[in-house]
């Protein structure tokens, strides 16, 4: 489950508390604040077991509480590509550019490995992307282009259909 929530204490609680409330098992909770400017809003990735016969409860409470639901239920993202990024990464706002993908709702970096040679050398970088279909990792990948143009990084992509 992949949560949108107004960024103020006491809202993560808020939104954990149902879980439990309707019979689900927390698993994990993934939950990390972005350095740099405040938007109010705080994304949180959950893990967890629930009874299929009290999805709809979980959904309705959570939505009663103003909680934003970006994604719930099995995997959704079917379709994989790979693809490398060299340049400075970091100087050019990495998590930025995973961001852009991520924010779509239709695709996410779900793995991402990093060489960095020296602090003013260029690193390069391992990103998997998944997406719910082919037209949106092309949407995805496309994303990536433009990053990649304005940032004067070098995109490498396989060649031949996503998986």
């Amino acid at each position: 489950m992949k949560l949108e929530m107004n960024d103020s204490p006491g809202q993560l609680v808020a939104a954990l508390k149902p879980i439990s409330d309707v019979g689900g098992n927390i698993i994990a909770v993934i939950h990390q604040r972005e350095p740099g400017p405040d938007n109010g809003i705080l994304n949180v990735q959950i893990v967890l077991e629930l009874p299929e016969d009290k999805r709809e409860t979980l959904i309705n409470i959570l939505k009663a509480q103003g909680i934003r639901i970006q994604r719930i239920g099995e995997e959704r993202l079917l379709y994989k590509r790979t693809v490398i990024m060299i340049g400075h990464l970091m100087h050019t706002d990495l998590s930025d550019t995973v961001g852009q993908i991520d924010s779509t709702g239709f695709a996410e970096i779900s793995e991402l490995s990093m060489s960095m040679p020296a602090i003013n050398e260029r690193s390069s970088s391992r990103i998997t992307i998944k997406a719910t279909s082919k037209q949106d990792m092309e949407s995805a990948l496309a994303i990536l282009r433009r990053v990649s143009h304005q940032k004067s990084l070098l995109l490498i992509e396989p060649l031949g259909d996503c998986t």
